[in-house]
């Protein structure tokens, strides 16, 4: 049995989302404690910029005719989609950077789509994922930046409608209470939405795990 992370912040440290898929881990790893996690941080080792256009390319050139860096590029595809295949169970730690999802992430996406793997059906159907996504300000409905998350239903049209994956999200919002002067009259709220997305969390660890059956002793 294994576990996917992939985590997309582009801190280690301090890290919001980092904090909350930690929490998932650590009740994943309760009721699978010999489990292999195996991870990707591609906030601070990120993909090739232009990896994706070298593997567009690839798609479409025979093997014997390709060019050395769309090889590589075919190669990196294959590994980061064998990451996903090969894993029981995925969690995502992604952050929204500028409104939108960002070149790291964005980068991932790209290139685990151009697998052909992935045309014979939803790559992930059925398999349980879980989502921690993080924003610093407040963008839910009657906020004054309602609309203004252009990442979360990305991810989810991507991991769900696309991929098919069985889809938990955990979300966390006004991260940036403490750290921006002008947020500092929302502390209260923040101090209660970090709590609840930490509880939130943990429900979401143990149902991930429970989705996994562990193996039945012979």
């Amino acid at each position: 049995m294994s576990l996917f992370r992939l985590d997309a912040s582009i801190k280690v440290e301090g890290s919001a989302s980092r904090e909350i898929a930690d929490v998932v881990e650590q009740h994943w790893l309760a009721t699978h404690p010999s489990d292999r996690v195996v991870r990707r941080h591609i906030g601070t080792e990120p993909l090739p910029s232009d990896a994706w256009a070298h593997a567009v390319a690839a798609s479409w050139t025979p093997a014997e005719d390709r060019a050395p860096e769309q090889q590589a590029a075919a190669e990196l595809v294959t590994g980061l989609t064998d990451e996903l295949l090969e894993a029981d169970a995925v969690l995502l730690a992604v952050p929204l950077y500028n409104f939108g999802v960002s070149q790291h992430i964005k980068t991932w996406f790209d290139l685990v789509i151009t697998d052909p793997r992935g045309q014979n059906g939803p790559l992930l159907a059925g398999k349980p994922v879980v989502l921690a996504t993080v924003r610093g300000g407040a963008y839910g409905a009657g906020t004054p930046r309602e609309g203004w998350d252009h990442s979360t239903a990305y991810l989810r049209r991507i991991l769900a409608d696309v991929w098919g994956a069985d889809l938990t999200v955990v979300e966390r919002e006004f991260t940036l209470v403490g750290v921006n002067p002008a947020l500092d009259e929302f502390t209260d709220l923040a101090k209660q939405l970090h709590q609840e997305a930490l509880a939130t969390a943990e429900e979401a660890g143990k149902a991930l795990a429970e989705k996994v059956e562990l193996p039945q002793a012979s």
